[in-house]
């Protein structure tokens, strides 16, 4: 029987005004360069000249004139790759050493898989609270998540070339950063794909995190963008961030909110404070457990009130998403209503 052929591997990084962490990220995928490989830097709309650290270490790059987004600038670089797999990486990680094997491995053990993705490790780049605290949790959520993935991810995610544009590739109408490789997903395992998540394949994130700037990012590039797409969609599914712990940690945490607007006409609503308290603990114990024996009990209690601030913002994005949707709808009844009428 002949040998099975080895996927040649298409690594594909876009690129906005990357810095000196993006040296670190290329300096990585060089390291990680072990078998068939092609590297691929998109420049997308740069000013900083990163894409001349690439050109130095013999990389191809494409330079994009105007800034367009990670979407834009992964399906460019994948219009011209020639691998059978496309793996991506983002320009803020740096991966392991055996990252390709890893991925050769696992497309060359299971003919039908579409795509697989990694995680962040538990050793963040940065060191201050609000970047330890945000890549600690991105660790634990996926390292106790289905390994029969629902979702992509563009960090460090790989996908056969040939179903990636089955299913279109990513959606260039996200313009920035937001949840493009996770609608990219969606549609994948909708073609009836499937996606596995290598729980063993680990990168390390370099990106600084601040109060500011998580909240914004959490808000308006993930919390607002994925309600819209799952009141679209309808794929709430039980991993990950919509784990149902998850979803009635969100509920708990308004039930709290409003307890302690009814505190002030009526003693009863302490104890329905305090039932909450103790819920969102006991839904959410193994996390905070966790971040404990990583950083210490201050660190773990200082993570509890960031990740219910969490629950609190990114469900009132939901409900006024949801809320939008509705009253669209209503429009658009009484707008036929009154044509009919006419």
């Amino acid at each position: 029987m002949a040998p099975v052929r080895e996927p040649d591997i298409s690594v594909i990084i876009p690129v906005h005004n990357g810095g000196e962490k993006f040296r670190l990220c290329l300096e990585s995928v060089q390291k990680a360069i072990t078998l068939p490989a092609e590297v691929i830097v998109v420049a997308d709309g740069e000013t900083d000249g990163s894409w001349r650290m690439a050109e130095q270490l013999g990389m191809r790059v494409i330079r994009l004139p105007e800034t367009g987004g990670p979407a834009r600038a992964r399906n460019a670089g994948a219009r011209t790759a020639k691998g059978d797999i496309l793996f991506f990486v983002d320009a803020d990680v740096t991966i392991p050493p055996d990252a390709l094997n890893q991925i050769n491995r696992a497309f060359q053990g299971d003919a039908g898989l579409a795509a697989v993705l990694g995680s962040y490790d538990d050793a963040p780049y940065e060191t201050n609270f609000f970047s330890q605290y945000k890549n600690l949790l991105h660790h634990y959520v996926h390292q106790t998540a289905s390994e029969q993935a629902s979702t992509f991810w563009g960090a460090c995610g790989a996908i056969r070339a040939e179903i990636f544009w089955a299913v279109g590739g990513f959606d260039e109408t996200y313009r920035r950063p937001s949840i493009e490789d996770i609608e990219l997903g969606y549609r994948v395992r909708k073609a009836g794909h499937r996606i596995r998540l290598l729980k063993a394949l680990q990168i390390k994130h370099l990106k600084w995190w601040g109060f500011i700037s998580l909240s914004k990012t959490d808000l308006f590039c993930r919390a607002f963008p994925w309600s819209r797409l799952i009141l679209k969609e309808n794929p709430i599914i039980n991993d990950l961030n919509l784990k149902m712990s998850h979803r009635f940690s969100g509920m708990l945490i308004w039930v709290g909110v409003l307890s302690a607007g009814a505190a002030f006409y009526t003693g009863w609503a302490l104890v329905a404070i305090l039932g909450v308290i103790v819920a969102m603990l006991a839904l959410n114990w193994d996390l905070y457990r966790y971040l404990s024996s990583k950083r210490g009990v201050l660190f773990a209690l200082k993570a509890v009130s960031c990740h219910w601030f969490y629950y609190l913002y990114s469900t009132a994005a939901f409900g006024l998403v949801w809320g939008h949707r509705q009253l669209s709808k209503i429009g658009s009844l009484f707008r036929t209503h009154t044509m009919a009428v006419k």
